[in-house]
C-alpha cells in the first residue's frame, strides 16, 4: 500500500474541523470517512477498513482517549493521531504511551497535519512489516525445531531397533514401551514435558543389548546362571551408551536403560535400588516391560494370557513394582490394552 492510497476515519463533534482535516486530507490524495463522535466511529471500523483515525480528544460521549484504548485492544494495524484544543503535556504523554502515533494541538497549520499522517502511516507501514517478519521467523523456527525433533526421535527409534534385531524382538515392542510410559506417566499426572519425553526415550530400554553376544541372546532354552550375568550387564552398557549424551531425551533414555530392572524391593539389578532410590522413569517402565515382555513371544518362551500377566503385575505390587504405579495401571488397564492392540498389528 502506498501512503496515499491510505483510507483516513475522522472523527471530531466540531464540524468545522471535520471539514478542515478532511481538505487537507482529500488535497494529500487520501480516502476518508467522517464521524461525529466515538460511537460512529466505532459502527464505521466494524464496517470499514482503515489505515488511520485522527480523534478529537474531547467529545461527547466516548471520548477520544476511551476510542484510542478500544482501537489499541481490537484493531492491532489501525495508527491513531490525537487532536485537541487543549495544550495539556500531561494528556499529551499519557496518549503516547498508550499506543497514539501522533499528538496535534489546535489550531495547526496543514503542514503539521500532513507531516503527522505521514509519520504515522510510515510507522505503522514499518511495525506490520516487522510484525509480518517476526511471524514467518517464528514460523520457521517452529518448522526447523519440529523438524529437528522428529529427526531427533527417529534416530532414536533407530538405535532402539539395533537392540531389537540383536534381541529378536520387533519394532512393536519398542513403540508399545514409549506408549505404555506416556500414558501411565500421563495417568500419574507428572508434567507434559516429561511425558513426552518417556515416549521418545523408553524405547532405549534395551540398547545397551547391542554389547551383548548373539549365542546368548537368541539362546532358545534357559540361560546358565553365568549367561545371565552376562545378560544383566545391558544395563549398565545401554547406560555408557546414552549417558555422555547432551540430549534431554538420551538422559532420560540413559536412566531407563540402567534402572528399568531394579526391583522396588531391592532386589533387582543392576545396583539393588529400593523404592524411591529408583527413578520414576525406571518405575514406570519396569511395569511396562514386564507386562509387554510377559504378553510376547519371544525366542525362548510363548506369550501368557493378559489376565494372566495383569495378575502377576498385582501379586509382584511392592515387591518388584512400585504400588502406586501397579494401581493406576491396573486401574487403566483398559486403556494399555487398547495400547497394546492398536500396535501389535
Amino acid at each position: 500500500m502506498t501512503l496515499n492510497k491510505a483510507k483516513i476515519l475522522i472523527v471530531d463533534d466540531d464540524i468545522q474541523m471535520q471539514r478542515y482535516i478532511s481538505v487537507v486530507a482529500e488535497a494529500e490524495g487520501y480516502r476518508f470517512r467522517l464521524a461525529d463522535d466515538g460511537e460512529s466511529a466505532l459502527q464505521l471500523l466494524e464496517q470499514e477498513v482503515f489505515d488511520l483515525v485522527i480523534s478529537d480528544i474531547n467529545m461527547t460521549g466516548m471520548t477520544g482517549v476511551e476510542l484510542l484504548t478500544f482501537c489499541q485492544k481490537n484493531y492491532a494495524d489501525l495508527a491513531v493521531i490525537m487532536v485537541t484544543g487543549v495544550d495539556d503535556r500531561k494528556t499529551a504523554i499519557f496518549t503516547l504511551e498508550i499506543g497514539a502515533y501522533g499528538y496535534i494541538t489546535k489550531p495547526f497549520q496543514p503542514n503539521e497535519l500532513i507531516i503527522n499522517i505521514t509519520n504515522a502511516l510510515r510507522r505503522r507501514q514499518l511495525e506490520m512489516e516487522n510484525r509480518r517478519h517476526r511471524e514467518e521467523l517464528e514460523l520457521r523456527v517452529a518448522e526447523r525445531t519440529a523438524e529437528l525433533s522428529r529427526s531427533r526421535e527417529e534416530t532414536i527409534l533407530i538405535l532402539s531397533k539395533a537392540a531389537e534385531f540383536r534381541d529378536n524382538q520387533t519394532a512393536l515392542h519398542t513403540n508399545r514401551m514409549g506408549s505404555f510410559c506416556e500414558t501411565l506417566a500421563r495417568l500419574l499426572e507428572l508434567p507434559d514435558s516429561l511425558c513426552n519425553r518417556l515416549r521418545a526415550a523408553a524405547p532405549l530400554h534395551d540398547v545397551g543389548k547391542i554389547g551383548i553376544s548373539d549365542n546368548i541372546l537368541l539362546k532358545p532354552g534357559r540361560l546358565t546362571t553365568e549367561e545371565f550375568e552376562i545378560v544383566k550387564t545391558h544395563c549398565k552398557i545401554g547406560h555408557r551408551i546414552l549417558a555422555d549424551s547432551t540430549s534431554d531425551i538420551l538422559q532420560i533414555g540413559s536412566v531407563i536403560a540402567q534402572t528399568h530392572h531394579e526391583k522396588f524391593d531391592g532386589s533387582g539389578y543392576p545396583y539393588g535400588l529400593k523404592g524411591e532410590e529408583i527413578p520414576i522413569a525406571g518405575r514406570l517402565a519396569a511395569v511396562c516391560d514386564v507386562f509387554d515382555a510377559l504378553t510376547s513371544e519371544r525366542v525362548y518362551k510363548a506369550p501368557i494370557s493378559i489376565s494372566d500377566a495383569l495378575k502377576i503385575i498385582h501379586e509382584d505390587s511392592g515387591s518388584h513394582f512400585d504400588p502406586a504405579i501397579v494401581e493406576i495401571f491396573l486401574k487403566h488397564a483398559d486403556q494399555i490394552l487398547e495400547i497394546k492392540s492398536h500396535l501389535s498389528r
